[in-house]
């Protein structure tokens, strides 16, 4: 099977730690959905979905086949392995090995997570209501480590130059952090709308938790429409994935 193509971070963390975020293409979805569509709640073919998901797997040398969570910009964590059946979440912690840490995004920001020994890791979906409610504090929290010792990749999610909000947003982020004014420029065409960017706002949540170690950040997803799905470019479309698991060490 030909390899899909990923794109990896660059971060200082363990050789034994695997990251990725998958690309749309390298797979059999259909327009819109094409072609590496990994969501089976936008309309696609579940057929479709389901041999792009085993694409991944196979192509990728997934340990495990990853849970997809129900995402609902909720703050809820699980931690794997999970035995429940209640799978709406919007992040998922393990200290354990071979356990594969997904979320899925299509312009909200994907947030993975490792701590200095390369034993625990967290991957995080964070669109503007999840990240404003606090899902990457509550992610923080399944940590043992210190925030200190804790490494965080941006992952490619939706840049401000693309991503605008109403004035109620931006004042549900300043009332819990006033510090997000600053990430926020007014739309100098539409008057009580602005240019929100997810990168800035998730990077001071962080540093307020006391993590330094912040990559990534210099995509678009709405720009860079070859390389990613955009639900507000496209409307309809399908979805990328973001992994983050720890091999075993020999």
């Amino acid at each position: 099977m030909t390899n899909i193509r990923v794109i990896q971070p660059s971060w200082d963390i363990p050789k034994h730690i695997q990251a990725f975020t998958t690309l749309r293409t390298g797979g059999e979805s259909l327009f819109p959905f094409d072609s590496l569509n990994l969501g089976d709640h936008v309309g696609d073919d579940p057929i479709a979905v389901a041999n792009n998901r085993k694409r991944l797997l196979l192509s990728q040398n997934l340990p495990n086949p990853p849970i997809y969570l129900t995402q609902t910009h909720s703050t809820r964590v699980i931690t794997l392995p999970y035995s429940g059946d209640n799978l709406e979440a919007d992040a998922v912690y393990t200290h354990q090995p071979n356990q594969v840490c997904l979320v899925m995004t299509a312009d909200c920001l994907p947030v993975l997570f490792c701590n200095k020994e390369g034993t625990e890791v967290a991957a995080a979906h964070a669109g503007w209501r999840g990240l404003c409610d606090g899902i990457l504090e509550e992610t923080v929290k399944k940590f043992q480590s210190l925030a200190s010792e804790i490494s965080v990749w941006l992952a490619p999610a939706i840049s401000q130059k693309a991503f605008q909000v109403g004035d109620d947003v931006r004042e549900q982020f300043c009332d819990v952090d006033p510090q997000a004014i600053s990430a926020f420029k007014a739309d100098p065409n539409e008057k009580g709308k602005y240019f929100a960017d997810l990168y800035q706002l998730a990077t001071q949540r962080l540093n307020t938790l006391g993590i330094t170690q912040i990559s990534g950040g210099e995509h678009c997803t709405y720009s860079e429409k070859n390389k990613f799905f955009s639900y507000r470019r496209d409307g309809q479309t399908g979805r990328m994935a973001s992994l983050i698991w720890i091999k075993p060490q020999i």
